[in-house]
């Protein structure tokens, strides 16, 4: 039932890194104005690291866990008043900590820190992990840190310490409107820096029904910028979040801070290097677009030939 269409942070636990350091590839010119993510190593030595995110998910290799339990989720169906920026890298929204995370083969209670998200350009593949190969229009993470830590920057020192779900966009012909009070304040922090307030959000509106968040992926991994950390268990969900073209594109409007449009937010996939991917279901259901296409078109032939 997937895919199509189907976002970080930074702190170093050895050097404050400030947004000037680097830069996404889209923003990379000729004169090398800054740095991007083929260089981070330079920035931060995690970057160069064997356990970085995002990577590919190749689903026949996919080994199934039953310890990949169902989440209990805590504070996800609660409105909350959330700061909303243009941090020069992302839109980001701070979350409240009563929002918390357990289970799911954690081994502690994590309480959110954030949220983020990752696009293309004009409604074009934009996600930061692809699924064979294939990239999605987009991608959100929610950052969440074990309850026992005050900072991201903290919980970052252990292997375990940051937990971040991820939920693939695929674009939909018509609106979501559990995003519309998201997607219309973009035009209030175009440039960097710019922030807003969003009123009476949640978690459950963003995300999925919790009865279609018991299928998921899960790897160990890193921060997707620097100072790229390897600290993350990785949730990624497998439903998908429709949002419209209109609401894809709307992305788009926003600046980075060097005043580029803010397009293709996303850092290359990194090697697997032997790590493995679990996934909490018995049948994947993902399939490429391709096939997907595919078998629509045979289906409305079949049905012609059958009325026909």
């Amino acid at each position: 039932m997937l895919l199509a269409p189907v976002l970080f942070l930074f702190v170093s636990s050895m050097k404050m890194v400030s947004g000037a350091d680097w830069c996404y590839q889209s923003q990379v010119t000729c004169n090398h104005t800054c740095t991007g993510p083929e260089e981070w190593g330079a920035i931060s030595q995690h970057c160069s690291g064997r356990v970085q995110s995002p990577v590919n998910i190749v689903t026949r290799k996919l080994k199934r866990d039953e310890r990949l339990t169902p989440f209990e989720f805590t504070g996800y169906q609660e409105t909350f008043h959330g700061r909303l920026i243009n941090n020069g890298h992302s839109v980001q929204l701070d979350l409240p900590p009563s929002i918390k995370i357990k289970d799911a083969n954690l081994t502690a209670t994590y309480k959110a820190l954030q949220l983020h998200l990752h696009w293309g350009k004009d409604g074009g593949p934009g996600s930061e992990h692809t699924i064979d190969g294939e990239r999605l229009p987009g991608e959100m993470h929610i950052v969440h840190i074990k309850e026992e830590y005050d900072s991201l920057a903290e919980a970052s020192k252990d292997s375990m310490g940051v937990a971040v779900l991820g939920f693939f966009f695929q674009e939909s012909k018509s609106a979501n409107k559990k995003y519309d009070p998201l997607i219309n304040a973009l035009k209030n922090i175009t440039e960097p820096n710019n922030s807003t307030e969003l009123r009476g959000v949640s978690l459950e509106m963003l995300t999925l029904p919790q009865k279609n968040m018991t299928k998921y992926f899960r790897y160990d991994g890193s921060l997707t910028t620097p100072d790229c950390a390897e600290a993350v268990v990785w949730t990624l969900f497998e439903d998908t979040i429709p949002l419209s073209m209109k609401q894809l594109t709307a992305f788009s409007q926003l600046l980075f801070s060097d005043q580029k449009q803010m397009v293709n937010t996303y850092r290359p996939v990194q090697p697997l290097n032997g790590r493995q991917v679990y996934y909490s279901g018995g049948h994947v259901a993902l399939v490429s677009t391709g096939l997907l296409i595919m078998s629509v078109l045979v289906s409305n032939a079949l049905s012609l030939h059958t009325t026909g």
